[in-house]
């Protein structure tokens, strides 16, 4: 397993929609387990392929799933490896949660959106599964599957709150040198 580089936003590859796998092979599964290790390292409870420059369907989600599962430190003894996720059901009620992410650093905002979500994947194995998600852990899968189509937490966020944290990441890249990529 290899910790990968987090794309930071700005970042062009950030916004382009994901193709699916066509199936869940060897490379899928190291990409799974380096995506793994990476959010780990980065101490995220998500990541998604494309925040680690891979253009694939890919996710993998570390938020708990219950009382029973967290390891006292808010994250999921059960981590789930999603490819090709997708939504086939949301709740009418929705619920507020602030949010954060791994390519987006110590930036935060309220995000609204649907507080149940049923999600069809493939896991690690291949094989098909549905997964009924609330509370942080359908927040966390949602925030992930957004990414697969381009779309961060900030694109649901008012304009002016949106702009005001891209202009501090963009402020940021420059104050650290660091290049777009």
């Amino acid at each position: 397993m290899a910790v990968l580089p987090i794309l930071i936003a700005p970042d062009p590859r950030l916004k382009a929609k994901c193709r699916p796998v066509p199936a869940v092979d060897g490379a899928v599964r190291r990409l799974m387990d380096d995506m793994l290790e990476t959010m780990k390292a980065a101490d995220g409870i998500g990541l998604a392929a494309p925040q680690v420059g891979v253009l694939k369907r890919v996710i993998v989600v570390a938020a708990p799933h219950g009382e029973e599962d967290d390891d006292g430190e808010g994250r999921s003894l059960a981590p789930l490896c999603m490819a090709n996720p997708e939504i086939v059901w949301v709740s009418d009620d929705d619920e507020a949660r602030e949010e954060g992410c791994l390519s987006l650093p110590e930036h935060y905002a309220e995000v609204i959106r649907p507080a149940r979500v049923r999600v069809r994947y493939l896991d690690e194995t291949g094989e098909e599964r549905e997964i009924e998600a609330d509370g942080l852990l359908g927040t966390c899968i949602q925030h992930e599957i957004d990414h697969l189509d381009g779309v961060l937490f900030v694109d649901r966020i008012s304009a002016l709150k949106r702009g005001m944290i891209l202009r501090k990441l963009v402020k940021s890249k420059k104050l650290n040198g660091a290049a777009v990529g």
